[in-house]
């Protein structure tokens, strides 16, 4: 009986690029993985952080549209993420990887503990940078090594800068 592939969980805030694809599968080159793909639907924005976010990276257009934005809609938000679900779990098939994905709700940390629990062996986490909770380790990718016992990367979006 052949052994179960390893289980990467991939937890993102946005559809995953081509660069995001490469550096996730050219962690394990030689070995057979299945990914699991977690997009939160983000419906509770927290303004406050995204302003200091877009300011601290001197984003002034889009910190002003935090302030004057709005909460998104569960629904739009929802439907947003499964569009990032099926276009980041398509790109890692286009690779020839084993890849399933879900929207989770906007804390994901209950979903990475369930993806562990049914035998996840490492969770890669792909976000923009956030001044505010990178700074504090108040970011997925701390608290998911604060509370898993498997190593947990931290990418971000686009690029090969480790968070």
């Amino acid at each position: 009986m052949p052994d179960a592939p390893w289980t990467v969980v991939v937890l993102t805030e946005d559809a995953l690029t081509s660069a995001d694809v490469q550096h996730i599968t050219s962690l394990h080159p030689d070995e057979e993985v299945a990914y699991r793909v977690l997009v939160p639907a983000d419906t509770e924005h927290n303004v406050v952080a995204s302003v200091l976010d877009h300011l601290g990276m001197l984003e002034l257009r889009a910190a002003w549209d935090d302030v004057v934005g709005r909460e998104p809609d569960p629904r739009e938000a929802t439907s947003t993420a499964s569009e990032q679900v099926v276009e980041s779990v398509e790109l890692l098939r286009s690779t020839g990887a084993t890849a399933q994905g879900e929207v989770t709700e906007d804390d994901p940390l209950p979903s990475l503990r369930a993806a562990v629990d049914a035998g996840a062996q490492e969770v890669v986490v792909v976000t923009y940078p956030h001044a505010v909770e990178d700074t504090f380790h108040t970011d997925w990718a701390s608290k998911a090594r604060e509370t898993l016992q498997v190593p947990v990367l931290h990418l971000y979006a686009g690029t090969s800068e480790l968070g």
